[in-house]
């Protein structure tokens, strides 16, 4: 698969569209849209059925504002969106590679991640995302708290819950997705307070599948629920358990493959000391499902934050740091999904977005609600090309892709 950054080597359609909108003058193109709040669209191209692609540029005092618009009709038959991840939970691969193993038509990165650990020397960094994320109706990992995670601060109101998701009815919307689990012992019922994830709450048992990976779980038991840099727990306690039974018992969290089949319980503090109450040999019985406030099951989920709600901005968006900017958002009742990524070219007087000015971008963009999804470095936005091959269209901000956890991904069987 063949990866591409450079623009000269976009395709012909949206080359002459592009041409029109920097002032060349091409015969037979459409002038591009230009709005009264000075946003300045290409002309649309289609790339699949219920599918289009757009740039737009948008001037501010600091800079100019670049980006890549994906419209999605949800309400089209042919059209589908999914949650793209690597094979495992605990990983990070380059959104071209993912949209590539999926035949997607584009994609956009995703959630925030456990990127690095330099807080807890010698601790593996596990790549895991820091929201729930639920991949083909398949329920993958649920939200680490919320002094755990990484990215802006959230505001007020938000949490490590919060996703875009879109369901079995053709509908993306705004959610949140909360862990409901119980582990059922001879000692009685416990309560299940996490699922592959990078941190659990103090005092909790979180369980590790095969989906997790092979990536050390020692990160879990680091930091608190308000303080990610806060020392590593050492009152811990690891159970696996086989075909409900317990086969193995651990003082310290393991790494390594996990057996399908098998589910290794990590447990910190309180937990820790109900998990040394299990001995090999007695029936453990788990049961969780990831429970959404609004009604509907979701076939895909992503974490992130929200930024715009009912078509207003949230309160207390951060108005200082700029950045570039990836963002999902929904429009037309939710039959309408917008995934929009920043472009960071250097030296080409470009600027990225505050989150409250991210916000007022997804208003423009024609957005009724809207999610924060990970930026920076992290902003990538494919679409596969007339060689069916798949095409990074902006500019990451490190020269090149950057591996991530998950990203959003469409698809049209047209």
């Amino acid at each position: 698969m063949k990866q591409r950054l450079s623009k000269a080597r976009t395709v012909t359609a949206v080359a002459v569209a592009w041409g029109v909108l920097v002032g060349g003058a091409a015969a037979g193109t459409t002038r591009a849209n230009a709005a009264d709040d000075g946003l300045t669209r290409s002309t649309p191209l289609r790339l699949a059925p219920g599918v289009t692609y757009t740039e737009f540029r948008m001037p501010l005092p600091r800079g100019l504002v670049h980006g890549h618009l994906l419209t999605v009709d949800l309400s089209a038959p042919a059209v589908t969106v999914d949650l793209l991840h690597p094979a495992a939970v605990a990983a990070r691969t380059r959104v071209s590679e993912l949209a590539g193993e999926r035949d997607a038509v584009g994609a956009v990165n995703g959630d925030f991640f456990n990127i690095s650990e330099a807080q807890h020397p010698g601790v593996e960094a596990t790549g895991s995302s820091v929201g729930p994320a639920v991949s083909s109706g398949r329920e993958l990992k649920a939200a680490v708290p919320n002094g755990q995670r990484f990215g802006p601060a959230l505001p007020p109101g938000a949490t490590t819950e919060d996703v875009l998701g879109v369901g079995y009815d053709h509908r993306a919307r705004l959610d949140r997705l909360t862990l409901h689990g119980t582990i059922r012992t001879p000692h009685g019922s416990w309560p299940l307070r996490g699922l592959n994830q990078y941190a659990l709450p103090e005092g909790g048992i979180g369980a590790y599948t095969a989906q997790w990976g092979q990536v050390s779980r020692k990160r879990a038991v680091c930091g608190t629920d308000t303080d990610r840099a806060a020392g590593c727990d050492t009152d811990t306690a690891e159970v696996t358990v086989r075909n409900g039974r317990v086969t193995e018992t651990a003082e310290r969290p393991g790494a390594g493959v996990i057996e399908p089949g098998s589910v290794v319980l990590l447990g910190r503090e309180a937990g820790a000391r109900r998990l040394r109450t299990l001995h090999i040999g007695q029936r453990v019985r788990l049961a969780h499902r990831l429970a959404p406030r609004l009604p509907g099951r979701l076939r895909c989920a992503v974490g992130g934050f929200p930024v715009l709600r009912n078509g207003r901005p949230a309160g207390g968006l951060d108005t200082a740091a700029v950045t570039m900017r990836t963002s999902a958002g929904t429009a037309h009742h939710g039959r309408t999904l917008l995934l929009m990524a920043l472009d960071g070219e250097k030296g080409q007087h470009q600027t990225g977005l505050t989150v409250r000015e991210l916000a007022d971008l997804m208003v423009r963009l024609g957005a009724r609600d809207a999610l924060d999804l990970d930026g920076g470095g992290s902003s990538t936005f494919v679409t596969r090309d007339q060689h069916d091959e798949e095409q990074v269209r902006n500019h990451p901000t490190d020269g090149r892709e950057r591996r991530v956890a998950n990203a959003v991904g469409v698809f049209s069987t047209g």
